[in-house]
């Protein structure tokens, strides 16, 4: 009974699975062909093209503009603007001198008293040329009548700078050759880079002013070294002057926040006792630290002029300086700045300030002026010179910066001549304000 039963299951299941087969067959075909089809379709229907996004109108304007464009910008490198950058700033300055008997604003005015504390720098209109090439050549010419370097030098002239830097396989190693400003101590010259409106008294009286000649710059990760060999403060050597002076600078960034410099130069420099050049060696060291809302810089600096001092012998000068500043809030910071030089060696004498004379040209001890040199009732003996300076610096905007203080400078001897009455003084006062604006 059973066989029986299960071979007729059997033989009713066989009709019904070549039937679901069958279907399976023909929806295959169905599909091949439907595939088929759409195919035919796709190959004979011709691909369709991207749309503009702009009418023609619109598209033929862009094509002028790009010309146009591009026709700028090979009128811009033919005419030597590429790599050009102009920058520059004005400083009016406002300055009361008490031993001096003045009160006013000074800019641009001609230093024909020679170069003195209470003017240095201050009062200037300076115009920046940096042009760099493909090559990486970097020429620049600063431009600062009656307050560049080269008005200090010679009087007339308005080039504060004129050099080229040239890389010699690397942009980290160049050959450096011009008129180059002295780059010892702490203190920049630029008033958009110092903080207060005057300068301490180891920039204004113990460093060179520029070099002329040709020298080495090397970058190598945190070091910077820069060396040169050619004059000091002269664009030319005179009559029978053959010697070139050798200098060098060497800073070390230890930090984001720390770093240290040194300078030096040897050579024969102007001696305005004889006015002939005489050894001279310089040296110096300076430091700065800035962190947060704190900053601090300063500089010890050691001199020696043969045949330099006021009696005849050998100058001989150390100095230090240094410098303080807290930002009270992002605009406005407080400074403070205190000076000491020491010159009372044969009667006192610093580089470049020696062979005093008065308004008559007649010799005398001293510079009545800066404090330097002797009081004349003991000429081998030199005043050793002090200063300190409080100040407020500003930030009005990105570009103006309002700069205020008042220095006081003295003397262990009576060497600031009193203009008004003729009397020799120990200290003088001084205020100085000031309008930076810079571009």
């Amino acid at each position: 009974m059973r066989p029986t039963l299960l071979a007729l299951a059997v033989c009713a299941a066989f009709p019904v699975a070549a039937q679901s087969n069958e279907e399976l067959l023909k929806e295959l075909r169905a599909l091949k062909e439907r595939v088929a089809d759409l195919e035919k379709k796709l190959d004979s229907t011709a691909a369709t093209k991207p749309q503009w996004g702009m009418t023609p109108e619109q598209a033929a304007e862009f094509n002028r503009i790009a010309v146009k464009t591009e026709s700028i910008q090979d009128n811009f490198t033919d005419q030597g603007y590429k790599g050009l950058k102009l920058s520059g700033y004005i400083e009016p300055v406002f300055v009361y001198n008490q031993r001096q008997n003045r009160a006013g604003v000074q800019f641009l005015n001609q230093q024909g008293d020679g170069y003195n504390y209470d003017t240095s720098y201050m009062g200037a209109a300076v115009l920046d040329f940096t042009k760099e090439t493909d090559s990486g050549v970097i020429w620049k010419l600063t431009l600062a009548p009656n307050r560049g370097t080269g008005a200090v030098v010679d009087g007339q002239s308005i080039v504060q700078e004129a050099t080229v830097s040239v890389p010699l396989g690397s942009l980290q190693t160049r050959l450096i050759a011009g008129q180059i400003p002295d780059w010892s101590g702490y203190e920049y010259q630029q008033p958009t880079l110092n903080p207060l409106t005057s300068h301490n008294l180891l920039y204004d009286f113990t460093l060179p002013t520029h070099y002329t000649g040709v020298g080495l710059d090397i970058k190598e990760g945190k070091w910077w070294l820069r060396g040169a060999i050619g004059n000091v403060n002269k664009t030319a050597k005179d009559s029978g002057d053959k010697r070139p002076v050798l200098t060098a600078r060497v800073d070390y960034a230890k930090g984001e926040f720390a770093g240290w410099g040194a300078a030096a130069l040897l050579g024969r420099a102007t001696n305005y006792n004889t006015g002939l050049p005489t050894m001279a060696q310089l040296l110096e060291v300076d430091g700065y630290f800035t962190r947060g809302d704190i900053t601090l810089q300063g500089q010890v600096s050691y001199g020696r002029h043969k045949g330099a001092a006021t009696n005849g012998g050998d100058a001989q000068w150390w100095g230090l300086s240094g410098l303080a500043g807290y930002l009270f809030d992002p605009r406005l910071q407080g400074l403070i700045r205190a000076d000491y030089i020491r010159n009372d060696k044969n009667g006192g004498g610093l580089f470049g300030y020696t062979g005093f004379v008065d308004a008559n040209d007649n010799p005398t001890t001293f510079d009545g002026r800066n404090g330097i040199g002797a009081n004349p009732a003991d000429p081998n003996r030199g005043a050793n010179r002090w200063a300190v300076t409080t100040g407020l610096k500003y930030l009005f905007d990105t570009s103006t910066t309002l700069k205020l203080e008042y220095r006081l400078d003295g003397a262990d001897r009576a060497v600031f001549e009193d203009v008004k009455t003729g009397a020799l003084k120990k200290t003088n006062n001084m205020v100085a304000a000031s309008v930076v604006v810079a571009f």
